[in-house]
C-alpha cells in the first residue's frame, strides 16, 4: 500500500457550454490541489488523461494543467491515452511513479470536451477506439460493435432486453442523487424496456437509454506516498491496482467472455487478497448495458450466461448483494472519454471517506472499480479501502 489517495475533485459532466477543454482542466486541477490541502510546489509529477481522438484541436494538453498555479510551472507533465480507460491509465501511472519512489506526490487529471463535435464525428472519433480493418465500417459507429456483441450475447443466451433495461433502469435511478451526473432523472423500467420516439433502437437490440451520454467534463486527484499520506486528513490506499492488455481484433477472442476484465479482475482479489463478497461496492464501465451485464459475468458476480439473474433479482441495486453503480455509471453520469476513470476513482474515495452525501453506500469500506478501453481491450481494475 505505497499509493494513497489524499485530495479529488470532479466538475458535473455533460454539456458545459462557454467552457474551454483548457478552463475545466484548470479548474479542476486547482481543486484536486486545494481539497488535498497542499501547496502546488509540493507536486512532484503530474499526468493527465485526456483521449482526444480528434474531439480537440489542441493536441498537446499536458502543460495546460501547469496553468493552474504557476507554482507548477516546471513539473514533468505527462499525458497518457488508452481508449476509454484513459482516466485509469494516468491513475495507474501516477501511482506508478509513486510505488518507485520517483515521486512522493502526483497529481492526476482526467478530462474531455465531446460535445462541441459535430454528431457524425463523434461517432468516428470513438469508432477509432476498435479495431478498424474488421469494425470501421460498422453502421452506428461504436455503439454498432457493441450492437454486435449484444446481438451475439442474445444468440447465445437467449434475448436479454429485460436485463438490459433494468441495467439503465438501475443506473439512472441511482444517478438521481448525483451532482455531478449528466442526467438526473429516474427514467423507470418500462420507458427504457419500451421502444419509442425518445427511446429509439440504436444498434442492434441498443436502445438509445441502453448507450452512454456524450459528455464534457473532468475529474483530478492527488496521490501521495503512504508516508505523506498518513500525516493528511485522508489516506484512501489501493489494495490493488492491475492493468490487463487483451487484444485489439474481437476476431481473436470470444468477445461474450470479456476475458481481459476477467483476467484483470482475478489479479486485483488475489492480490488485495480478498473476495468480491467482501466488496461493499463496484463502479464498473457501463458504456453500454451490455457490458455491465457481461462484466457481472467476468468478474465473477455470476456464472457465464446468467448475468440477467443478478440484476433482476436486485443484486446489483444499492442495497443489494453487491451495488454496482451507485454513482449512476457512465449511463446516466456521463462518458468524457479521459475523465470517466479518475472519476471512478474520485467517486470510490468519496464513498469510502463517507463523503459521497445522496449516493452514499451504507458502511462502504472496499470499493472496487472497472474501467476498459475498447471493446474489453484494455482492462483496469483498482480495489480502493480508506487507512485514514
Amino acid at each position: 500500500m505505497s499509493a494513497c489517495i489524499v485530495g479529488w475533485a470532479h466538475l458535473p459532466f455533460g454539456k458545459r457550454e462557454g467552457e474551454t477543454l483548457e478552463d475545466v482542466i484548470v479548474k479542476v486541477a486547482a481543486d484536486a490541489i486545494g481539497h488535498a490541502g497542499i501547496e502546488p510546489d509540493q507536486v512532484d509529477e503530474i499526468v493527465l488523461g485526456h483521449f482526444n481522438a480528434g474531439f480537440s484541436a489542441q493536441d498537446f494538453t499536458a502543460s495546460l494543467v501547469l496553468q493552474a498555479d504557476d507554482r507548477l510551472r516546471f513539473k514533468p507533465a505527462t499525458r497518457v491515452e488508452n481508449a476509454c480507460a484513459t482516466g485509469s491509465a494516468a491513475v495507474r501511472q501516477g501511482k506508478r511513479a509513486i510505488d518507485a519512489g520517483a515521486s512522493r506526490v502526483v497529481l492526476v487529471v482526467g478530462a474531455e470536451q465531446m460535445t462541441t463535435t459535430p454528431g457524425r464525428e463523434i461517432g468516428q472519433n470513438l469508432l477509432r477506439a476498435s479495431y478498424l480493418p474488421e469494425d470501421g465500417d460498422t453502421p452506428a459507429g461504436f455503439a454498432g460493435v457493441f450492437g454486435k456483441i449484444a446481438h451475439a450475447y442474445f444468440q447465445r443466451h437467449g434475448d436479454q432486453s429485460d436485463a438490459l433495461a433494468m441495467i439503465a433502469a438501475k443506473n439512472h435511478k441511482n444517478g438521481v442523487d448525483n451532482p455531478y451526473a449528466q442526467m438526473r432523472k429516474d427514467l423507470g423500467f418500462d420507458f427504457c424496456r419500451q421502444e419509442s420516439d425518445k427511446n429509439p433502437f440504436v444498434a442492434g437490440p441498443l436502445k438509445r437509454t441502453d448507450c452512454s451520454l456524450v459528455s464534457d467534463g473532468a475529474a483530478a486527484l492527488v496521490l501521495a506516498d503512504l508516508e505523506t499520506a498518513l500525516t493528511m486528513k485522508r489516506a484512501i490506499a489501493f489494495r490493488a491496482n492491475e492493468h490487463v492488455q487483451d487484444f485489439l481484433p474481437m476476431s481473436k477472442r470470444d468477445i461474450l467472455l470479456f476475458d481481459g476484465c476477467a483476467e484483470a479482475w482475478s489479479r486485483a482479489l488475489a492480490n488485495a487478497r480478498v473476495k468480491l463478497d467482501d466488496l461493499s461496492f463496484v463502479e464498473t464501465h457501463d458504456c453500454f448495458t451490455i457490458a455491465e451485464l457481461i462484466e457481472y459475468e467476468a468478474m465473477g458476480l455470476a456464472p457465464r450466461g446468467e448475468g440477467a439473474k443478478i440484476v433482476l433479482e436486485g443484486q446489483t441495486d444499492k442495497g443489494g448483494r453487491l451495488p454496482v453503480n451507485p454513482s449512476g455509471g457512465l449511463k446516466a453520469k456521463g462518458h468524457p472519454i479521459g475523465a470517466t476513470g479518475v472519476s471512478m476513482h474520485v467517486l470510490t474515495a468519496m464513498q469510502l471517506a463517507g463523503e459521497a452525501g445522496g449516493i452514499q453506500v451504507e458502511n462502504a469500506n472496499l470499493g472496487g472499480i472497472f474501467n476498459m478501453g475498447g471493446a474489453a481491450v484494455a482492462n483496469y481494475v483498482s480495489i480502493l479501502e480508506r487507512i485514514k
